[in-house]
């Protein structure tokens, strides 16, 4: 038996639309059926992530039941079926349906597909895995655009102002700070004024107010921004097209502000810029190694010791949704499976 986060139908809900949401002891039933290429993981650390709160809350993200919650986790191979991995190793899984169509990660244990796991690099270890989590990790495929994009157009580091957009946010401050690690001027914009020295201290250069962005604009504007990474969407991210460099690129991977994106093709067909957009949930696993790889080559301990994460037990992870769906939480939040 081990605990976990179990989201299951409520059975006194004649509608069958409520949920029951608890910490319970349970039993490996609630795991996928061990076979030829799956790994049993004994689970360190979780976070709770906005679609994690979504779940937690009875939002309609859980499409199976019952089911463990947790979009991502880390923890060490207790053992595996499969060569690639041996017991002791430390491994870490993002997206991939955990917690949504799979047994997630709010649990004491998991077993998971083998090509679902990453091998963390000998510099992360697990703690440190979850305190990046799914957040950092997403952050680090927008950087890998960007600078590809930057480096395929002869920019040099430095040579134009990289934005961030979200900057406050998990996604947003990690990517500030790899992107100055390697040497960018970054511009972080946030609707948080209070973080505006935060964000100077993992590496932005300049903050600028959300205010700036999150209104409907022209449909060009001056050429600014090297690049971008965008955290936001809607008008933010229509705005940051408008004000791109000739054929400059955003990495585009939020909708905090919006799904919706009322844009003009004007900055696409004048200035040939490129907008494309990042998924961490199915993103092939080649480039989730090098995500891994940039995050433990460029995300410094001292940088990373600035992004606090607030340890909490799997019990507390309850309450802590709605606060974090009420833009109350600020700063990484980790789960201690184990609590």
């Amino acid at each position: 038996m081990f605990r976990a986060i179990v989201v299951r139908k409520d059975p006194n809900d004649p509608t069958g639309k409520a949920l029951s949401i608890a910490v319970e002891s349970v039993g490996e039933e609630l795991l996928i059926e061990a076979d030829a290429h799956s790994v049993d993981i004994r689970v360190d650390w979780s976070t709770v992530n906005y679609k994690d709160a979504l779940a937690l809350t009875g939002k309609p993200i859980v499409r199976k039941f019952p089911l463990i919650a947790g979009i991502d986790f880390s923890g060490k191979v207790e053992s595996s079926r499969d060569p690639r991995f041996t017991p002791g190793q430390a491994v870490v899984l993002n997206g991939w349906g955990a917690g949504e169509t799979h047994p997630g990660g709010l649990a004491q244990r998991a077993r998971v597909p083998a090509d679902w796991l990453v091998a963390l690099p000998d510099s992360i270890d697990p703690r440190r895995a979850m305190a990046i989590g799914t957040a950092g990790y997403t952050a680090a495929l927008c950087v890998e655009v960007c600078t590809q994009a930057l480096i395929r157009d002869g920019i040099e580091t430095g040579a134009g102002d990289v934005l961030v957009t979200g900057a406050s946010g998990g996604v947003g401050s990690i990517a500030v700070a790899l992107l100055a690690k390697v040497g960018h001027r970054v511009v972080a914009v946030t609707g948080k004024a209070d973080q505006a020295e935060w964000l100077r201290s993992i590496g932005a250069a300049e903050v600028l107010p959300r205010s700036d962005f999150d209104a409907p604009g022209k449909p060009l504007g001056k050429e600014r921004w090297a690049g971008a990474v965008d955290c936001v969407g809607s008008h933010t991210l229509v705005n940051v097209c408008a004000s791109l460099r000739y054929g400059a690129t955003v990495a585009a991977t939020g909708l905090a502000q919006g799904m919706d994106f009322p844009a003009s093709v004007a900055p696409f067909i004048l200035r040939g810029i490129s907008l494309v957009g990042v998924d961490s949930v199915q993103c092939p696993m080649p480039r989730r190694k090098a995500a891994w790889a940039r995050l433990a080559r460029d995300l410094s301990g001292p940088i990373l010791d600035t992004i606090a994460a607030r340890e909490i037990s799997l019990q507390e992870a309850l309450g802590l949704a709605p606060e974090l769906l009420a833009g109350r939480v600020l700063g990484r939040v980790i789960v201690d499976v184990n609590r």
